[in-house]
C-alpha cells in the first residue's frame, strides 16, 4: 500500500498564539540497556507545543495512509508534523502533492535531478521534472508522533502500578 496521507479536513496552520504545553522533563536519559537509577527525577519541564512547532503559522498536521515509508520509522496511522517553510534537501521526508493527491516520500537527488522515493521496494521512485504543475514539494516532515502502546485484552496492566512515586520504583527524589 503507497503511503498516501489522510485528508483531515480543510487545512489551517497551527494557532499563533499556542499556549505552553509544559511537561515534566526527567533529569535523566533513559537508559535503552541495564537501567541506571536517576538521581533527581524532575529536572524542568518543556513546552511540547514550542518543540514540536516551531514555526505555528506555516506548520500543519497530516495522518499517514500507508506503509510505504515503513523503512523511515513512519507508519500507517502515524501523525506528521509537516513544516512548510523548512526548504526541502536531499534525504528530507516530504509532503509532495502528485497528480492532485499528497504523497509521503524522501526527496534524493540535487537540482534539477530530485527524486522521490518510497522506503519500501514496491514503490518506484518518482523524477521531479521542473515546472510540471501536477507535481511539486508541499511542505517537509520535521516530527513524526507514532504510537507504540496499544491497549491489548490479553495483557492488561493495573493502572495503580504506574501511579506509584519514583521512591516506589528505588529512585530517589
Amino acid at each position: 500500500m503507497a503511503s498516501d496521507l489522510i485528508w483531515l479536513g480543510p487545512l489551517q496552520p497551527a494557532h499563533h498564539d499556542l499556549e505552553p504545553l509544559l511537561l515534566p522533563l526527567a533529569g535523566e536519559t533513559v537508559a535503552a540497556g541495564f537501567p541506571s537509577p536517576a538521581d533527581d527525577y524532575i529536572e524542568a519541564t518543556i513546552d511540547l507545543n514550542g518543540a514540536l512547532i516551531p514555526r505555528p503559522s506555516s506548520t500543519f498536521l497530516m495522518r499517514v495512509d500507508g506503509d510505504a515509508m515503513r523503512g523511515e520509522g513512519i507508519h500507517h496511522g502515524d501523525l506528521l508534523v509537516v513544516d512548510r517553510s523548512v526548504g526541502p534537501r536531499s534525504g528530507s521526508i516530504v509532503v509532495a502533492v502528485n497528480e492532485g493527491r499528497f504523497l509521503l516520500r524522501r526527496l534524493e537527488g540535487t537540482p534539477p535531478h530530485w527524486r522521490l522515493v518510497a522506503s519500501d521496494a514496491t514503490s518506484p521512485a518518482i523524477a521531479l521534472q521542473g515546472g510540471d504543475p501536477d507535481l511539486l514539494i508541499w511542505g517537509v516532515v520535521i516530527h513524526a508522533v507514532h504510537h507504540l502502546w496499544k491497549p491489548s485484552p490479553q495483557a492488561r496492566v493495573r493502572a495503580s502500578a504506574f501511579n506509584r512515586s519514583p521512591e516506589a520504583f528505588g529512585i530517589k527524589p
